[in-house]
């Protein structure tokens, strides 16, 4: 039993959309969040550079005493977490990378058309490919697109308007069609806030996302350490370096649940 909080974080608001999905299984755990909103998107910036905000963010959800730190972000997932894990060795650290490819390698074969859509830095690390691949007894077809302008679309609220579907198409329609994709992994975890979008764009895709698939990783880690939290009244803590009111409409759009039952904060990191 441990009832300490799960940290979770990511470049701005996308890793909330992992946070529905834990409260379903896991009820009885407690979250800190922390978005670094005030930076985002990282999908566009250097290896080392995300490096360095990562750790900057590791080193204070260590400090807020978490039992596990979950990368709800693939940028991140994909560039750092080996150094995170070097850096913090005393506690599980999750990405949502391998929990994703486990699946698409499980539930797809060889006759599957496999798209992956991500940021550009995602998919210049190659890691879903390599993870995919790694973890499958087949020769899969597996297609990537990187999809820079959705991120900051994402962040400043356009999920739901023309824009976001014309911008949807621009990447996809050719992409899909070209590769005959069949199968499509939403690779950040800012794009199951356009999920809907997709689907009403493309119906007869099948869609897997990264922001759900982390969950049953989580599950066993937790399993292992005998690290399960019993039910309590701790509050769930959602930080953000730049505490706009885009970040708070988020969480609760996304949670739908009542105030009290967490507390929205600012953190400045000292950058």
């Amino acid at each position: 039993m441990d009832n300490r909080p799960i940290g979770f974080f990511d470049s701005g608001v996308g890793g909330l959309t992992s946070i529905p999905h834990l409260f379903e299984k896991l009820p009885n755990e407690k979250v800190i969040f922390f978005g670094d909103t005030a930076r985002t998107p990282y999908g566009s910036k250097s290896p080392n550079t995300i490096n360095l905000f990562a750790q900057q963010i590791g080193d204070f959800l260590m400090a807020e005493n978490v039992k596990m730190i979950v990368i709800a972000c693939n940028t991140v997932s994909a560039i750092a977490l080996d150094k995170l894990r070097e850096r913090f060795p005393d506690i599980p650290i999750i990405g949502v990378i391998s929990p994703t490819a486990r699946v698409v390698a499980n539930q797809c074969s060889a006759n599957n058309k496999i798209g992956v859509m991500a940021t550009k830095a995602t998919v210049e690390s190659g890691a879903y490919i390599n993870k995919i691949i790694e973890k499958s007894d087949e020769k899969l077809s597996i297609f990537q697109i990187a999809c820079p302008a959705l991120v900051p679309l994402i962040e400043e609220g356009f999920t739901g308007t023309e824009i976001m579907r014309l911008t949807l198409k621009h990447y996809l329609d050719d992409f899909i069609t070209n590769n005959k994709i069949d199968t499509l992994v939403l690779g950040c975890t800012h794009y199951p806030l356009v999920k809907e979008a997709i689907k009403n764009l493309y119906p007869k895709i099948k869609i897997i996302s990264s922001s759900e698939e982390v969950i049953e990783a989580i599950a066993i880690e937790l399993e292992k350490v005998d690290g399960f939290a019993v039910e309590n009244n701790l509050s769930n803590r959602f930080y953000a370096s730049d505490l706009s009111a885009g970040f708070t409409n988020m969480i609760k759009e996304v949670l739908g649940e009542k105030e009290e039952r967490y507390s929205i904060r600012f953190k400045n990191l000292d950058i």
